[in-house]
């Protein structure tokens, strides 16, 4: 669990960055969970969009990914969405 400070310093952070994932009409698929695990592995901080055609809102998205791949959600705003999970391997971001 993030406190407020870590969540507002996650977010200053992802402000910059670039959606990598997209949630369209074929939902969230177990691959689909696996490829944002490897994601967040290397990166920590990952920004995810849900497209219109999509049959969920970001944050429903939000949580059943984070659910599912053990990460944090950091903020939901609009259609995008922020994931956090500290690394195992290679640690970037200090909190």
């Amino acid at each position: 669990m993030l406190t407020s400070k870590q969540r507002a310093k996650l977010r200053a952070l992802a402000n910059d960055q670039q959606p990598i994932f997209q949630i369209g009409k074929n939902g969230i698929s177990d691959v689909f969970c696996d490829e944002i695990g490897e994601a967040l592995e290397k990166r920590e901080l990952i920004k995810c969009t849900v497209l219109e055609t999509a049959m969920l809102t970001a944050r429903q998205a939000a949580e059943a990914v984070a659910e599912a791949t053990g990460a944090d959600v950091v903020q939901c705003i609009g259609s995008r969405f922020v994931l956090y999970r500290e690394s195992k391997k290679n640690k970037l971001i200090e909190l």
